[in-house]
């Protein structure tokens, strides 16, 4: 996974993950938290009734207050007019919540999800690129896509399904996912969070390098507070709108930008990785609001979170650094040119995934599959927090390739660090019953065999201490020359 520049909100939908019931706050709906103390409205400005202000103002743009009625009938879909009115009075309520002024109007337009799907699936490049082929053992080492399943088309598919609309910041332009161009409709929720972000691109500028992380796990970390801040002010606008403090335009249960048609649909497993920050995110956000308000927010947004663990945890602790020299022979090599010196982080949300998603579809002994549900904040979606992923202290994967044959070979090199000696156990416990659930021998020399199966691989699994590594290859042989001298 890399972020490709996008900026966007993932349809409701997403629960069939845990095969119950759905949880209350649910991404891109119409409904949200009800903890008045993070929803107090600003002061609103000195006015006489709607007339224009002599100057721009906090909570009015291009016409239109905050808590201007709008004639915008979406039932058979918006015109330019409506559209015009309805997002003018969107931006000026983002402004309201947020605190901060736009400098400029925001374009939005209407894509089909076909072609959506078609620009989507362009992105990740050939799935024979250098960057898609290292990319797969990423996901592969999750268990998430194996080897009859590309990392490339998982993402795409899911991504293609499941994305509402999204605002680009090379662009500088709203695309609201549909349907049904020809009479399209927007949900609020939708508009609010999309045009958020474009207020976030005019005052932090999210082309920055700062909004690109080096890692999986860099990338959700930042999501954590880009995403959360979006998502919290989304859900911040969804109370007033549930409570009867704002006129809101309502959105037709048929058609509109609801998305899930085409495609072979979402991976789970990649899905709940890519989402963590639109659940964790706003409580996090969430607690930089209440403790220092939206200049702690504004701070944070400057000086982005480096794991997907402080968003989760809340906490400041930084990744433990890993020092690695590639030992691979007989043609095994990293990728040096990919990630960081040839090396991901996959991270807590990542490696909570992981154990999730294997859970889910192969009856592994990992995780409790309805804890996903078990949250404690209103505005938290699912809960990320696992014994077998908490405690993470850093970890870097090395995926391996070796050419010298007719056909190119793959491997990988994990090396997981943990806070305590318990919390490495944890987690081997925890892998070592997803090998077990995917029918593994051990051999005599402690190498274990999936012998069938998408993930039929060799693997040598190896705690000490608080550090656990993880040796990946086609055979026990491979294990042995990929990372030598490693053993039990």
């Amino acid at each position: 996974m890399r972020t490709t520049g996008l900026r966007v909100i993932f349809v409701a939908a997403l629960l069939v993950l845990a095969g119950c019931a759905a949880p209350t706050a649910t991404p891109g709906a119409d409904t949200g938290a009800t903890d008045d103390s993070s929803t107090a409205d600003t002061p609103a400005p000195d006015r006489e009734g709607f007339a224009d202000p002599d100057s721009d103002v906090l909570g009015w743009e291009n016409g239109y207050w905050f808590d201007e009625p709008i004639d915008v009938d979406q039932s058979d879909g918006l015109n330019d007019s409506e559209l015009e009115a309805y997002v003018a009075r969107g931006m000026a309520r983002v402004e309201h919540i947020r605190e901060l002024e736009f400098d400029s109007t925001v374009p939005v337009s209407v894509i089909s999800r076909t072609q959506y799907q078609r620009d989507n699936a362009g992105r990740s490049g050939p799935a024979d690129s250098e960057f898609n082929r290292w990319n797969d053992q990423v996901w592969e080492a999750m268990f998430v896509t194996g080897e009859s399943e590309g990392s490339a088309s998982a993402i795409s598919n899911t991504t293609g399904s499941s994305v509402l609309g999204f605002y680009s910041p090379s662009d500088d332009e709203i695309k609201i996912v549909t349907d049904s161009t020809g009479a399209p409709t927007i949900d609020n929720a939708t508009l609010i969070h999309e045009l958020h972000h474009a207020l976030q691109d005019q005052h932090f500028d999210l082309t920055d390098e700062r909004y690109r992380g080096q890692t999986q796990d860099g990338d959700l970390a930042i999501d954590g507070v880009v995403e959360g801040d979006a998502k919290l002010v989304e859900l911040m606008y969804a109370d007033r709108c549930e409570a009867g403090t704002w006129d809101c335009v309502k959105t037709p249960k048929a058609g509109g930008s609801g998305g899930g048609s085409g495609g072979s649909g979402p991976n789970l497993g990649v899905l709940l990785t890519i989402f963590q920050p639109y659940s964790d995110g706003p409580v996090y956000v969430n607690e930089l609001y209440e403790s220092g308000g939206w200049a702690a927010v504004n701070d944070a947004m400057r000086n982005p979170p480096a794991s997907s663990e402080q968003v989760i945890h809340r906490t400041d602790e930084e990744p433990r650094p890993i020092e690695f020299e590639d030992a691979g022979t007989n043609g095994w090599a990293t990728f040096p040119d990919q990630g960081v010196d040839g090396s991901d982080t996959l991270g807590e949300a990542s490696i909570y995934a992981m154990f999730w998603y294997q859970a889910r579809t192969g009856g592994a002994d990992t995780v409790n599959v309805r804890s996903l549900l078990d949250t404690r904040s209103a505005y938290d979606t699912y809960n990320y927090d696992a014994k077998p992923s908490a405690g993470w202290a850093n970890d870097r994967l090395f995926p391996y390739r070796n050419e010298a044959g007719s056909e190119t070979e793959y491997g990988y090199v994990w090396v997981t660090e943990w806070d305590t000696e318990k919390d490495a156990r944890e987690f081997e416990r925890a892998y070592l019953n997803i090998l077990k659930s995917q029918g593994v021998v051990q051999q005599n020399d402690g190498v274990y065999v999936i012998q069938e199966g998408q993930f039929a691989d060799a693997f040598r699994v190896v705690r000490s201490g608080d550090r656990v590594v993880i040796v990946n290859g086609p055979t026990p042989a491979d294990v042995d020359e990929i990372r030598p001298g490693l053993a039990a």
